[in-house]
């Protein structure tokens, strides 16, 4: 399962947004759970945990604290506003892919 959210994780572009729920959907476990994963990520360059928000588009946690994660987002041209990120916006369709199970 790590892997599998890990890969997810790693396609999402600069600029775009996933959220946990998203990415639950697609491999079929909770929301909590992806949290939980991207809670224990060491490469945080490779693998860009910031660009993971809550279903609501409220930022959520980040190791490296929630100032830093709006700092990232927004240096990718994510605007963030009151604490959230406008999913009309900037979330990313994701496709439901087999080969992550």
């Amino acid at each position: 399962m790590r892997r599998a959210v890990f890969a997810i994780v790693s396609k999402i572009p600069p600029g775009k947004v996933a959220t946990y729920g998203q990415i639950a959907d697609a491999l079929g476990t909770s929301p909590r759970a992806v949290g939980r994963i991207l809670n224990s990520n060491e490469k945080l360059v490779e693998i860009p945990c910031h660009r993971v928000v809550m279903s609501d588009g409220r930022i959520g946690g980040y190791k490296c604290g929630v100032e830093r994660k709006i700092e990232l987002l927004e240096s990718e041209g994510v605007e963030v506003k009151n604490g959230r990120v406008d999913l009309e916006r900037f979330l990313l369709a994701l496709e439901v892919n087999p080969k992550y199970d």
